[in-house]
């Protein structure tokens, strides 16, 4: 079933399923789907016509879909989606096809020529970056993000023209082996999901797997290509890239003026001089690189490559500034990871020195609060004031002792306190809030819009 007439998503307002429900829609194909609880995607998708359910009695799935022959329907799932959900039962029962989200996506990718973003962190900034630069720079894309571009407000472009796809790869539960990419940027690959694949040799081996499915040029971070080659077979045209790497795509004269951060891009044999990235971070100069590099391979001019990169607005939760007064600043990020939170709490201290920093930390999944505990520990204490939240379950069950007290106390800082969402706000009310940062990636965004407007009410 390669065109399917009729898709039924359960999980639908997830990033990533919630963009393949809109391209299939786009196609034509009548879709419909289910989600646990209601979010602004999912409204969005009721908006622009896709039926959304929210209980899983069957009962409820629309009409069309129940009373149609199940062989022309196809089931998406998602994994974090458990397999007892009675909607999976049902069109189990009704012998409908079900594949994963990772196979829907491979099946895409097959359609055209694709460029793949992977790694435990990066990925989503640098794919979106890419097909900024890809559309800005007129060449028509197709792009599958796991997050909301600030530039389209959306988290898929879709273009009846488009010459190539974009696709954020994803490493949980090996989806990213689904993919048929011709090109690829590997831009981190520190150990994560370790309920999925048990050790971090395994997960590098899955990158290496990834890897042997590029058929063309693949760009890798310097920091981590050794150790890809360790476990590749089969490596091709695998290129470094970073601020420093002399024998591939690298920045050069990083400063920052005015705010932005200016820089010259050494790649592919050319140097572009003093280009302007309004993101902040220093990683971000990073992601730059990549997708910079990329993009000029995929045929972007020079000059509108310059464009793209100046008027590029960043991801949604990506060091998003969310509230700005005389005496405050509010950056929200969606860093759930001891690198991304070395990364964000990095470029706070470089954009705001001598600043006093508050962040407020959801942890997500008990599983990895407990393998990088210390990891997270060294990384949280670089703030002056620290708010941990309950951990943030997800798809997992209580670990006996995992909590965010537990984790709190690892963490070297005085000013260390655990926090409930519902007193969140009273307790920062109290406080004199400096640069105040909130982080993580369960549900901790919800709260963000009520703290902006405190900050603001406090100017």
């Amino acid at each position: 079933m390669e065109r399917p007439e009729l898709l039924y998503f359960i999980g639908i307002g997830g990033i990533g399923m919630s963009g393949l429900a809109r391209y299939f829609r786009r196609q034509g194909a009548t879709v419909a789907g289910y989600d646990k609880t209601p979010n602004e995607i999912a409204a969005q998708l009721a908006h622009e016509g896709i039926d959304v359910s929210y209980s899983t009695d069957p009962r409820n799935i629309p009409q069309e879909f129940r009373e149609a022959d199940a062989t022309r329907i196809m089931v998406v799932r998602t994994p974090a989606v458990p397999m007892t959900n009675p909607l999976i039962a049902f069109w189990k029962e009704r012998g409908a096809v079900i594949k994963k989200r990772s196979e829907v996506l491979g099946l895409v990718t097959r359609d055209r020529r694709t460029m793949a973003v992977a790694g435990t962190h990066g990925k989503t900034t640098v794919s979106t970056m890419l097909a900024h630069l890809l559309t800005s720079g007129g060449i028509p894309c197709n792009a599958f993000l796991g997050g909301i571009s600030a530039n389209y407000d959306t988290n898929v472009l879709l273009n009846s023209k488009a010459v190539l796809n974009v696709v954020e790869a994803d490493e949980y539960d090996r989806s990213f082996l689904a993919l048929h990419p011709d090109e690829a940027i590997i831009t981190a690959m520190d150990p994560d999901h370790l309920d999925i694949y048990g050790t971090a040799e395994a997960m590098y081996q899955a990158y290496a797997e990834f890897a042997a499915l590029v058929k063309g040029r693949m760009l890798v971070h310097e920091r981590v290509l050794e150790r890809l080659k360790e476990h590749a077979t089969v490596l091709r045209d695998a290129i470094p890239y970073g601020l420093d790497a002399v024998d591939g795509p690298h920045a050069e004269h990083v400063v920052v003026r005015d705010g932005a951060y200016h820089f010259d891009l050494v790649a592919g044999g050319q140097v572009l001089r003093d280009l302007t990235l309004g993101m902040p971070g220093r990683h971000n100069v990073e992601n730059a690189v990549a997708a910079a590099s990329m993009a000029l391979h995929a045929g972007v001019e020079p000059h509108a490559l310059r464009k793209g990169l100046a008027t590029f607005l960043g991801v949604r939760r990506r060091f998003e500034v969310r509230a700005r007064t005389e005496k405050s600043v509010l950056i929200d990020d969606y860093a759930h990871h001891p690198t991304e939170l070395d990364a964000c709490i990095g470029s706070v201290r470089e954009l705001y020195p001598g600043r006093t920093i508050t962040a407020v930390f959801q942890p997500h999944l008990y599983s990895r609060t407990r393998d990088l505990a210390a990891d997270f520990a060294r990384s949280l204490a670089k703030v002056d004031e620290l708010i941990l939240l309950e951990i943030y379950p997800a798809r997992e069950e209580p670990l006996p002792g995992i909590t965010s007290q537990w984790l709190g106390e690892q963490v070297q800082l005085t000013n260390t306190e655990v926090c409930t969402k519902e007193r969140l706000i009273p307790l920062l009310e109290g406080r004199n809030v400096d640069i105040l940062l909130t982080l993580g990636a369960g549900d901790i965004d919800r709260l963000v819009p009520a703290i902006a407007a405190m900050v603001n009410r406090q100017e």
